[in-house]
């Protein structure tokens, strides 16, 4: 695909999706990256319904890291895999404090050796926190890419590659948020609405 090409579908996912999305509720770096963590396989509007209430209930890390597991489950019982992201984020804020002085980490390395940190969350954060360039992948953003002619690679660490190759660096950190409401609301997993789309005419591949 031509570089005007790109410039074109971009154009348009700015337009139809915006160019940036609400933050989570957040007073601290640890909190943050645990709301990117509850936001997976959740829609935003659930973590932002809990948030308040968790932050309210722990506003520490040391409480966090300390609170009994069923005390944190309650609070993010609303929320997909309450249990094993209780787990996680109660263990997550042991290590911040035991391995890094209760100083969230600044690199992707070492933020996916924390416990429910995986590379999308920590690349995420990245962004967030410290408005580094980064491209997070996941199931939407893996399809859609393909469907494109953006990517070819088998998997979200080679999409990742291809996608910083195709993408203008600006646009890294907005291309997942885009893709993921063009992926719920348009080009579906079950179904491609290609009478709907607006970027069906450069679609490559309709069948994946």
């Amino acid at each position: 695909m031509q570089d005007r090409e790109v410039q074109q579908i971009l154009a348009i996912l700015d337009q139809e999706y915006g160019t940036t999305k609400e933050g989570f509720l957040h007073n601290a770096d640890w909190q943050l990256l645990l709301a990117i963590m509850l936001s997976a396989q959740s829609t935003d509007k659930q973590v932002y319904e809990v948030l308040p209430r968790l932050w309210d209930r722990f506003p520490s890390l040391e409480q966090m890291a300390e609170a009994p597991l069923e005390e944190i489950e309650d609070c993010i019982r609303s929320i997909g895999l309450y249990k094993s992201k209780a787990k996680n984020m109660k263990q997550c804020c042991n290590q911040i404090i035991t391995e890094y002085n209760g100083k969230v980490p600044t690199t992707i390395d070492e933020l996916v050796e924390l416990a429910g940190v995986g590379r999308k969350t920590a690349t995420l954060f990245m962004a967030d926190a410290y408005g580094i360039p980064g491209v997070t992948v996941d199931t939407h953003v893996l399809r859609i890419a393909k469907r494109l002619g953006w990517a070819v690679g088998k998997n979200p660490v080679e999409v990742e590659k291809e996608l910083m190759q195709v993408l203008p660096k600006e646009h890294w950190n907005r291309i997942n948020f885009q893709l993921i409401y063009h992926g719920r609301s348009i080009c579906t997993a079950r179904k491609c609405n290609c009478e709907k789309c607006l970027l069906s005419e450069w679609c490559e591949k309709k069948d994946i």
